[in-house]
C-alpha cells in the first residue's frame, strides 16, 4: 500500500530546520565570467578534500513526498554524518564517485547544497534538492522564509542578443526566477540563487555565472 503524502507545515519546518542548519548552493560545471576555466566541481572538491569517509543515501526528503520522479540515492553524508549513516547504508564512496553522483544530479535538474549544522564550521551533508520536496528550498520557495537558504557567491547573467527564448531555463529553475511572458524570457535576478542549473543545459550558451555583488552595510 502506498504510504499517504504528507507535505511540509510552516510550524515543523521552523521547529526542525530553520536557524538549525544553513544550507548553501553550490553551482556545477559553469563558465564564470572573467575566468578562462571552467569550475569543474572546485566548490564540491574543496568540501570533499581530506574527508576520512563520504557515505551514499536516500534522500529523506522525496523518499517522505514523493512528489516527483528525480533520483533519491543521491544525497551524501561526510565524515561525522556518514559514519552514523553506515549502519544503515553500507555505500560508501570515494570523491571521484561522489562528483559522479552530483553530476547526475544536475543533469536531473537538481540544486545542489550544503548543510552545515549550527555551531560548526564543516558540512556535514552535500544534498541534490528539488523544490517539491525539500523542507529547505520548500521554507524558502513555498512559506517565504528568507535568510535559511544561502545563495552561492555567484548569480546568473543573461546575454539576451543570443537567447533564443526557448525556456529551457525556465524548467529547471528551481527558484522561479525565469519565465516566459509573450514568448519571451523575462529574468528576475533579485530570485537567483546561483545555482548554476539554467547555464548547464542553455542551448546558446547565454548564460552565464558572474560573482554576485555585495552590498555594502
Amino acid at each position: 500500500m502506498k504510504k499517504e503524502t504528507k507535505d511540509w507545515t510552516r510550524k515543523e519546518l521552523i521547529e526542525k530546520y530553520v536557524n538549525k542548519y544553513t544550507p548553501l548552493t553550490i553551482p556545477v560545471d559553469i563558465s564564470i565570467q572573467g575566468q578562462q576555466t571552467i569550475l569543474s566541481l572546485s566548490s564540491l572538491e574543496k568540501i570533499l578534500e581530506g574527508a576520512r569517509k563520504i557515505t551514499l543515501t536516500n534522500c529523506a526528503c522525496r523518499t517522505r513526498l514523493r512528489k516527483c520522479h528525480a533520483p533519491r540515492n543521491v544525497c551524501l553524508r561526510v565524515d561525522y554524518s556518514a559514519k552514523a549513516a553506515t549502519r544503515r547504508s553500507p555505500k560508501q564512496l570515494s570523491k571521484h564517485q561522489a562528483l559522479e553522483v552530483l553530476k547526475r544530479t544536475n543533469e536531473a535538474g537538481l540544486v545542489h547544497m550544503t548543510y552545515t549544522v549550527k555551531g560548526e564550521e564543516k558540512p556535514r551533508y552535500i544534498c541534490s534538492c528539488c523544490s517539491c520536496c525539500c523542507h529547505s528550498l520548500g521554507a524558502l520557495i513555498r512559506f517565504g522564509i528568507l535568510g535559511h537558504v544561502v545563495a552561492s557567491e555567484y548569480m546568473a547573467s543573461d546575454d539576451l542578443e543570443t537567447c533564443n527564448n526557448c525556456g529551457i531555463c525556465v524548467q529547471r529553475c528551481q527558484f522561479h526566477a525565469r519565465q516566459l511572458v509573450d514568448s519571451k524570457l523575462e529574468f528576475n535576478q533579485a530570485k537567483c540563487f546561483g545555482c548554476g542549473l539554467c547555464a548547464t543545459k542553455c542551448p546558446t550558451n547565454s548564460i552565464m555565472l558572474i560573482k554576485r555583488k555585495v552590498t555594502a552595510v
